[in-house]
């Protein structure tokens, strides 16, 4: 396994890299608790331009100015006032896209996310949607600005090989509200995995 460099991160090509970003391996080990999960689904978010991005028109906040910065760190942020997802930061300095990892397949430290998780039992749930990947593997806000080169949060690869057959492209979920800028292919996604969230197929 060997963490991903920072210069994955700094390519300009958003959508390159949430693709990659497939098959990889997101990594935590807070408290000596080591959890893996293997990423199977990730939405890109096309900097200043998308309709969808928290960083549209150039919106500069006190919580999107961690999308400004270099690629390769983490963007965490609260939904609804529940939910923290994991976001991570990818191109050069001042050009905010990021990419959502929507699901991950457990694969190390299972035990530790079902307590996290409060669940007795291990099903397809576990690491399914955004807000799970972050309660399954203990990211929350604290993290948000986190270099992803650390040893206590990271992404890797294994030699996991993701052919062209095996992953489609579809629309992002949940993000009506921008409008043509919902409809664009910006979600990726292993086909046929049960932790993938939402709808397999394309509409």
């Amino acid at each position: 396994m060997q963490k991903l460099s920072l210069h994955f991160y700094q390519r300009n090509d958003v959508l390159q890299i949430a693709k990659d970003l497939l098959g990889k391996l997101l990594v935590t080990q807070f408290e000596q608790q080591l959890t893996i999960g293997r990423i199977v689904e990730t939405e890109a978010y096309y900097g200043t331009t998308d309709k969808a991005s928290h960083a549209y028109g150039g919106r500069y906040t006190q919580r999107t100015q961690t999308m400004y910065a270099a690629g390769g760190c983490a963007y965490v942020y609260l939904c609804y006032g529940i939910h923290h997802l994991f976001n991570v930061v990818t191109g050069p300095k001042n050009i905010p896209h990021a990419v959502l990892i929507r699901s991950i397949e457990p694969v190390t430290g299972i035990n530790t996310m079902l307590q996290r998780m409060g669940k007795s039992m291990a099903d397809y749930s576990i690491g399914r949607g955004p807000g799970n990947v972050s309660k399954a593997l203990g990211i929350h806000r604290l993290h948000n600005g986190c270099l992803l080169n650390d040893k206590q949060l990271y992404i890797a690869e294994d030699g996991f090989v993701l052919n062209e057959l095996d992953w489609i492209a579809t629309k992002r979920i949940g993000v009506d509200y921008a409008g043509q800028d919902a409809l664009l292919p910006y979600r990726f996604l292993i086909k046929g995995n049960p932790y993938v969230s939402g709808k397999k197929e394309l509409d």
